[in-house]
């Protein structure tokens, strides 16, 4: 079914992504250790080998349905990190077979058709080629002898003969070559730059159609003639090779690594003879899918001997590519606009800048689906295993040349609203009886129009208003609404923002007290206003605390502040209500005086103990007395253990993680916060809080009342002013400045035959249907999953209405209305063709993330790479041609689901190294549940630039890189952005003239690795970094600070973290490791 069928309304949603968002992980902030190291990974013992001449040990795996059980110290990555090299790759390595299940097949798989991601090549063609073949004279994908593989999935290590280099094609594919394999001449492999197009007579190793004859396996036949020959059976796993340094690398030829033997080729291991044509794959038609092929079939003879046989590696360059899908979607979607009138057409990536036209469907930077064709019938939905989900952001910033919602006005009457479900008047309304009524598009009700809404209909049935009125030709736009939508039933105050500062001895000793003092003199004048050229009317209030709450009266009329101490925390008041909250323009005079003193009040206090729960009582009782919604600003450095109500003690129990109990560790250790965040939802008091901590602080209980009110955390380990000064203040801007509405409700509608039934975010609900935030920013999402309640016709589609209630920051009550249709379809081939990866992302990892406050880590790691698997099956089964069970095969809109979900399963909260706090873990599984998808896919999947390939001439960036340390080189200067830091590796044989015109210092080892930004120099070079880091800064929520890493200093075991699709030390498997693994549950599942 064509996707850009109905002219009619339905946007898809694509949100602009400029770079990557992610992760506000303050735990990889730079805050340091005693030791030097930056906390959260302090103690890493040493990066992880690439080599590994045995097991890895300590490694947990994603399950293996059906295979035997996996033991603790068997990874599911295979293979060490360097293993991802070099040969063919099949996308989906073979999956692994238990040990005495599956032979293991002799050689590299050979790839018989359409196949995966590609190394850059145009866009959606039907073809796609492989990378090159070393030339003959090497052995194929390694230049030394194997070491002995580490161990495989499922059963004992394999027996070392096995480690001996085997070079027969697999027979699991009998078609690949019949009788031996084919001749040299066979233009079946190409050497040279991995940019071409085949010739079109090529056989293309991806096509849409069944699979090539036999001789067109692109496979990589033994030379010389070599007769196959078996798999040894003591081995599982895809034929890759367990070592050797990397042929084919993006950017340099590793030398050999040290402790390798570069031994001569072994016997019948020649590698393939070079073969014209077949580099970097041209990609296929929309929808279509891709093969790779993996040689693993259980019917192969094992008569000849052991010790000539060796594994072959995958080629990382031959598997889907992030950097090659990212760099398409920009070629193919980055220069057009993107109109939302077509009902159903998937936006562009979130990577891809874009400008959007918003024709009756709400632009992707407001909503994003996983899928713009959903299945007709719950059953279908079932059978696919698809997330049906939208991940809406309500109140998002637009780009400048794009216009905000316009506001309408209908006076004192109200919005127009359908009469039985309440929906909003909407492009999707049909007006009939010459425009006299209306026909609800979600309910099918007919709603009679009101005297002064009524107009005529043109001959096509449309009001001839229609283009007139933004509520009925725009996806999104605002109601004002009327005293009957205001709580009471009374026009709204306008907010307050209240600021309550710890005092205590590490907030005074750390400088915090004096930094946010300082910058807050500044600050008042910036506070949110509608209309930049009219003051502010929102009113401020201070207090600070330790052990007690000191609140000061800074009315207008007094000459200096006052100041008013409670002691009794357990039943907390405000004992001033005249003079607390205050306009800053008129008491500006006070405000400024009482900022000067707080600093040196508490210069030499000796109190170390806080309070909590009794600080956020207190602006909580200070906004219901002035009857207004707000915001409280808690700055806070340690565990509340002072005697008071949301006292805590510090349960934090390394001891826990991996175990049952560990889910204990996400949940709060009391009731109290929970019942104190409904009180603040209910009054409209959002809060957010900024912490300071040196040790555990348990960011699980004291995230709850942020969370559940709509707003932020911010933590700075190991604050120090120096270093850390810069991110918090530009936090500290950016939270008190942005965009904000108060006391929201957001409700989701939907047509007949879907419903919402799950939502994720930080918010809180008191019932199925109503999500309510105390606060809501432009940078908060909200995730709305839908299931089936009766079937969906293909010729109506589905239709989805999010309205948001809230109170503007002037105090104006709106309502923000976003509508969004999608079409449904009857085929599994049709959801397939028009699904969004990186939305799908988004959705697992917040499920994901709120999982484990329920489960073991493992359970939930398992269930995820289950439900992948599920997803790729059913594709494999219904919509592939049919072909050889050893080739993993990708639906063309899913074919980096597998690299992406990996990321999420290896990241922090899931599986931990030793060196993750409990504090950060819950820190960011809190600041996932909001993201938005441009946020976590630069989180999951951090961008990482190649600066020294820069053209300062022009304004176009360099082409990113993939996350894999193999693509570093030595001589090169990389930035690394994972949206919550920047990270600026050098590498240690990179030019000088480089050096000196980025540090102004041409050697390596004069590099201050404590920088945290990049000297000013008066050169092209300079100028065009720094614009870079501040480009990349600006497209976040948060402020990432910039770490310079040198190459084998101690903080690259940090940066090596961020290498996402190579094995890391927690035992998460490498993406290679990971996408056989897949393979495999995918084999399972099909058999």
């Amino acid at each position: 079914m064509n996707v850009n069928q109905q002219p009619h309304m339905a946007s898809p949603y694509g949100q602009p992504q400029p770079g990557y968002q992610g992760y506000p992980q303050s735990g990889y902030g730079g805050q340091h250790v005693p030791g030097g190291y930056p906390a959260p990974y302090a103690p890493y013992n040493g990066p992880a080998s690439a080599y590994q001449p045995g097991p890895p040990q300590g490694m947990r795996g994603p399950p293996t349905s059906g295979a035997p059980p996996v033991s603790a110290a068997q990874a599911y990555s295979q293979f060490g990190q360097g293993d991802i090299q070099n040969g063919p790759p099949p996308l989906g390595a073979p999956p692994q077979r238990s040990v005495f299940s599956q032979p293991f097949p002799t050689a590299a798989p050979p790839f018989s058709a359409p196949g995966p991601t590609q190394p850059p090549g145009p866009p959606l063609a039907s073809q796609q080629t492989f990378p090159q073949a070393p030339p003959p004279s090497q052995p194929p994908f390694s230049s030394a002898p194997p070491q002995v593989p580490p161990a495989s999935y499922g059963g004992p290590p394999p027996p070392v003969q096995a480690s001996h280099p085997r070079a027969a094609p697999p027979t699991s594919q009998p078609a690949a070559f019949p009788g031996g394999p084919p001749p040299t001449s066979t233009p079946t492999q190409y050497t040279g730059p991995p940019m071409q197009q085949p010739p079109v007579s090529q056989p293309s190793s991806f096509h849409s159609g069944p699979p090539p004859p036999p001789t067109s396996a692109a496979g990589f036949p033994p030379q010389g003639g070599a007769p196959p020959r078996p798999p040894h059976p003591g081995i599982q796993g895809p034929p890759l090779a367990s070592q050797g340094p990397p042929m084919s690398q993006a950017n340099h030829v590793a030398p050999p690594q040290p402790g390798m033997l570069a031994g001569p080729p072994v016997p019948g291991m020649a590698g393939p003879p070079p073969q014209p044509g077949m580099q970097g794959y041209p990609p296929q038609q929309n929808g279509e899918y891709c093969r790779y092929s993996c040689c693993l079939s259980g019917s192969q003879a094992s008569d000849i001997p052991p010790v000539q046989k060796t594994r072959h590696r995958i080629d990382p360059d031959a598997i889907p590519s992030p950097i090659q899908v990212i760099e398409d979607d920009k070629a193919n979607k980055g220069s057009e606009p993107f109109v939302t009138g077509v009902r159903g057409q998937a936006p562009p990536l979130v990577t891809t800048n874009f400008h959007v036209k918003d024709q009756g469907n709400a632009s992707p930077r407001f909503i994003r689906c996983t899928a713009y064709n959903i299945p007709c019938t719950s059953d279908m939905a079932k059978q696919s295993q698809v997330p049906l989900a939208a991940v809406i952001k309500p109140l998002a910033t637009l780009p400048p040349d794009e216009n905000s919602p316009y506001i309408v006005d209908h006076g004192e009457s109200g919005p127009i609203r359908c009469n039985r479900c309440k929906a909003y008047m909407c492009p999707y309304m049909q007006f009939i009886e010459g425009g006299r009524r209306f026909q609800c598009g979600f309910c099918s009700c007919v709603t009679e129009v009101p005297p002064h809404y009524f107009q005529h209909l043109d001959h096509t049935g449309k009001r001839v208003d229609c283009y007139d009125r933004p509520e009925l030709s725009l996806g999104s736009y605002e109601f004002l609404a009327t005293v009957d939508y205001c709580k009471n039933n009374k026009i709204p105050q306008p907010p307050a923002f209240i600021f309550l500062i710890d005092v205590s001895y590490n907030a005074v000793k750390n400088g915090m007290v004096r930094i946010v003092c300082q910058e807050l003199k500044t600050l008042l004048d910036y506070l949110p206003r509608e209309n930049p050229d009219v003051q502010s009317n929102i009113r401020v209030g201070f207090a600070t605390y330790n052990k007690v709450l000191h609140f000061y009266n800074v009315k207008a009329s007094l000459a200096q502040p006052q100041m008013m101490v409670v002691s009794d925390v357990a039943d907390m008041f405000v004992p001033l209500l005249d003079g607390f909250l205050v306009n800053v323009s008129e008491s500006r005079v006070v405000i400024e005086s009482l900022l000067d003193q707080i600093p040196d009040m508490f210069a030499d206090t000796r109190e170390t103990e806080t309070v909590f729960g009794p600080v956020i009582q207190a602006g909580l009782e200070a906004l219901k007395a002035a009857d207004c919604a707000g915001k409280l600003f808690v700055f806070h450095t340690s565990l509340p253990i002072a005697e008071a109500p949301g006292k805590l003690k510090n349960r934090e129990d390394k001891k826990l993680v991996g175990t049952d109990k560990e889910k204990s560790l996400f949940q709060p250790q009391v009731s109290f916060y929970a019942n104190l965040a409904k009180e603040c939802v209910a009054q409209g008091c959002c809060v957010d809080l900024f912490l300071f901590p040196n040790q555990y602080v348990d960011v699980a209980t004291l995230g709850v009342v942020p969370t559940s009110t709509g707003g932020s955390v911010y933590k700075y380990t190991y604050f120090q002013a120096q270093s850390d000064q810069e991110r918090f203040l530009n936090d500290l801007r950016k939270d008190i400045q942005k965009k904000v509405g108060f006391d929201a409700v957001m409700r989701v509608r939907t047509s007949t035959g879907i419903r919402a039934t799950d939502f994720f975010g930080s918010f809180y609900m008191s019932n199925t249907t109503d999500v309510e935030l105390a606060g809501l920013d432009c940078d908060k999402t909200v995730t709305v999953e839908f299931r089936h309640d009766d079937k969906l016709s293909e010729e109506t589609g589905a239709l989805m209405q999010c309205a948001v209630l809230y109170t503007s920051c002037s105090g104006q009550r709106r309502l923000r209305i976003h509508n969004m249709a999608v079409n449904c379809c009857a085929q599994l081939a049709d959801l397939y063709r028009n699904c969004e990866t990186d939305t799908i992302i988004n959705f697992f990892a917040k499920y994901a993330y709120r999982c484990v406050l329920n489960n073991p880590t493992k359970n939930v790691r398992d269930s995820l790479v289950n439900q992948c698997a599920q997803i790729l099956a059913c594709y494999r089964k219904n919509c592939a041609s049919p072909s050889s069970a050893g080739q993993l095969i990708l639906p063309e809109c899913m074919k980096l689901l597998p690299v992406y979900l990996n990321c999420v399963l290896k990241s922090d909260v899931l599986h931990p190294g030793a060196d993750v706090s409990l504090d950060d873990r819950a820190y960011l599984r809190q600041l996932v549940s909001a993201m938005d998808v441009a946020e976590s896919h630069v989180f999951f999947y951090p961008r990482l630039l190649p600066v020294h390939k820069l053209d300062v001439e022009c304004d176009t960036l360099p082409v990113a890189i993939r996350d894999s340390e193999e693509r570093l080189s030595k001589g090169g200067i990389y930035l690394l952005e994972t949206g919550l830091n920047l990270f600026l590796w050098v590498g240690a044989n990179a030019q000088q003239e480089l050096l000196q015109n980025i540090f102004g210092t041409p050697a390596f080892g004069q590099i201050d690795s404590n920088m945290t930004s990049l000297p000013i120099l008066d050169n092209p070079y300079s100028k065009r970094v720094r614009e870079i880091v501040e480009s990349f800064r600006a497209q976040r929520s948060r402020y990432m600070k910039l770490m310079v890493v040198k190459q084998e200093d101690k903080l690259e075991l940090i940066f090596k973290h961020f290498l996402v699709e190579d094995k890391n030390n927690s035992g998460g498997a490498s993406y290679v490791d990971f996408l056989c693994h897949m393979h495999k549950e995918i084999r399972q599942l099909l058999s």
